[in-house]
């Protein structure tokens, strides 16, 4: 159906943070001419007794299904009045119209309203002039040092000890029986590192007093901080039998591990790599900080409403799958607690957006190319290749977004004075 737009009477209300409410009045006429519309097209294919098919009159299928076929008619003609009203107002919803009132009886007009939000209108005055201090973190040995003693872990081996008591760092096997519930449950078995929280304490403490095979029974608590609420604070008598205990072997720091780390000839080379990647990760690290400050001080000097529709998809995106497993009330609480940093995010996407359109910074497809040959060349591949896996993974437009977000901050960090700050 086709709904003349010269024939409505639409006004629309500006409400706070980019929220419109939208009222429109369709003729009774054209609303009869819908109904009429809705009815004949029913007559076509429907089958009643006393009437060949497609032969039924408009009347009687007016008296026998007058409820569904209004029904029908008021969804096509908000829908249809909607899109044409959003089309002469030339709005562009970023949401979903919810409809809150509608005034619909017969051989009347036809009234409804609907509320939306529709994207943000941001007027940016102020791009620079501002101060920011980039940390500066020294890499030392000590840094270096805790790295190579994760490779070390990485790659040691567990190996039995059959005497002394289970400690911390130890690789610990046990079985734990619930004494509470089914007397006819045989326990199950559990593998885990001692002192890195993956049980709970008073299981942990339990372990450290048992010998080799040694069984006993204990009463283990729920802590405060339990993941499952309705758990803390509860009691639980359990039987606990220790298995066994394994401890890590560390390789000896030399050149035979540089070679089983990666691509090194020495434990000198492998020292080297080590501090460049921290130096690297430092300095990533480093202009996040900046780049986050010159948002924030952006964003001050630009003030603006964001639409709660917006901020309600980013706190749904945050929260993910996660949103299924709580009740509404909890729900709520966590929606709420995430909301000021969630508009926070929204504010910094739209104002980089906005950036990007007044300022032409988009990355183009030549940047995009040049990019992928760069990606091409580093992995052993071909710019055709890596192109094909961006594109079918879905990640050719983050690339882009990635390229974007460098041309605008290579911009903004010129219009401000950014300065090194003293080592940490």
């Amino acid at each position: 159906m086709s709904v003349d737009v010269s024939s409505l009477e639409i006004s629309v209300e500006e409400q706070e943070n980019w929220r419109r409410s939208m009222e429109v009045t369709v003729p009774a006429d054209v609303v009869r001419q819908e109904e009429v519309r809705a009815a004949e097209k029913l007559a076509s294919r429907a089958r009643l007794k006393g009437f060949r098919k497609g032969r039924v009159p408009r009347q009687v299928i007016e008296s026998r299904f007058g409820g569904s076929l209004r029904q029908e008619a008021l969804d096509n003609l908000v829908g249809e009045a909607y899109k044409q009203a959003l089309a002469l107002k030339e709005l562009r919803p970023i949401s979903e119209g919810e409809i809150q009132n509608i005034n619909y009886r017969p051989e009347e007009d036809l009234v409804f309203s609907i509320v939306f939000d529709v994207h943000p209108e941001i007027e940016i005055s102020r791009l620079g002039g501002f101060a920011v201090e980039r940390p500066v973190t020294e890499v030392t040995n000590e840094h270096v040092d805790k790295v190579l003693d994760r490779i070390r872990e990485q790659n040691g081996a567990w190996k039995p000890v059959e005497t002394g008591s289970p400690e911390d760092g130890n690789l610990v096997s046990v079985n734990i029986k619930r004494l509470d519930g089914d007397q006819s449950d045989e326990g199950r078995e559990y593998e885990f590192i001692l002192g890195q929280g993956d049980a709970l304490p008073d299981i942990e403490a339990a372990i450290k007093g048992l010998g080799l095979n040694e069984k006993g029974e204990f009463d283990i608590s729920f802590p405060d901080d339990f993941p499952d609420e309705d758990r803390r604070g509860d009691l639980e008598r359990i039987e606990l039998t220790f298995l066994g205990r394994k401890e890590l072997e560390l390789p000896e720091l030399g050149d035979d591990l540089a070679k089983q780390a990666g691509e090194f000839e020495t434990l000198d080379d492998l020292k080297v790599g080590v501090r460049d990647d921290l130096q690297k990760e430092a300095g990533n690290q480093s202009e996040a900080v900046v780049r986050g400050r010159l948002l924030d001080l952006l964003v001050e000097a630009n003030p603006f409403d964001v639409p709660v529709s917006m901020v309600d998809r980013y706190i749904d995106g945050a929260i993910g799958e996660e949103s299924k497993n709580l009740e509404p009330d909890k729900l709520k609480d966590v929606q709420d607690s995430i909301r000021p940093e969630a508009e926070k995010a929204v504010k910094r996407i739209l104002i980089l957006e906005k950036i990007a359109e007044t300022q032409s910074l988009t990355a183009t497809d030549e940047e995009v190319d040049t990019r992928i040959t760069e990606i091409a060349e580093a992995n052993d591949s071909t710019t055709e290749n890596i192109y094909a896996t961006l594109q079918k993974s879905g990640q050719l437009e983050m690339l882009k977004r990635e390229l974007t977000e460098k041309n605008i901050f290579s911009f903004i960090e010129k219009q401000s004075e950014i300065t090194d700050g003293t080592a940490a």
